[in-house]
């Protein structure tokens, strides 16, 4: 899903998901792949961004529409078992936060400007 950042409205929320990669990523991708899938399915799950490859850190931040949609993809059963591997197999460390977005800004230059 291609994330529309003009267009982010406030009295939304994001979740920070803050990571490092293991070396043993064994069903990683497989798995990566069929979570951004299965969350598009949500109602309330805005998109995504990520920047880092997550071999020294990487960040992906999603936006939502209330808590209740946080709440929703929180309990789905792939999202439970990406999670207990990750815990487990998958990252060195992860740093999860939920913040409730009050104000955005966004800028961009024109194409003659570039």
């Amino acid at each position: 899903m291609s994330f529309d950042r003009s267009n982010l409205n406030t009295d939304c929320y994001a979740v920070i998901f803050s990571y490092q990669r293991s070396n043993d990523l064994e069903g990683y991708l497989e798995m990566d792949d069929a979570t951004l899938e299965e969350v598009k399915a949500i109602d309330g799950y805005l998109g995504h961004e990520v920047t880092g490859d997550g071999s020294e850190h990487a960040i992906f931040i999603s936006y939502w529409k209330d808590r209740e949609s946080i709440d929703h993809w929180r309990k789905n059963g792939l999202h439970k078992k990406a999670k207990a591997k990750g815990k487990t197999q998958w990252y060195k460390w992860y740093h999860s936060i939920i913040c409730k977005v009050e104000t955005s800004n966004f800028s961009q230059r024109s194409q003659e400007e570039k």
